[in-house]
């Protein structure tokens, strides 16, 4: 989900990834430790989106790939 600089409470438990398009990306802490062997690849498409998303009115969705890291990647980021 895409919201308004502001409108997403950040809690103790979520953890920042990095930024898109110079957005900070945040997930939870329970979601980061299923995914953190995992390359997310996330594209923006055209389709419908999610009610409660930014890019809902605009024609567009959120499209999330993955792949899982090779052993020389995790040993790299420290996995």
């Amino acid at each position: 989900m895409c919201y308004r600089e502001g409108e997403f409470l950040i809690g103790d438990h979520d953890v920042w990834l990095g930024d898109i398009g110079g957005v900070n990306f945040y997930m939870s802490e329970a979601q980061y430790e299923y995914w953190k062997y995992t390359q997310l690849i996330i594209d923006v498409v055209p389709g419908r989106g999610g009610m409660f998303s930014l890019e809902g009115p605009e024609g567009r969705r959120f499209l999330t790939r993955s792949r899982v890291f090779t052993e020389e990647e995790r040993q790299a980021l420290g996995l």
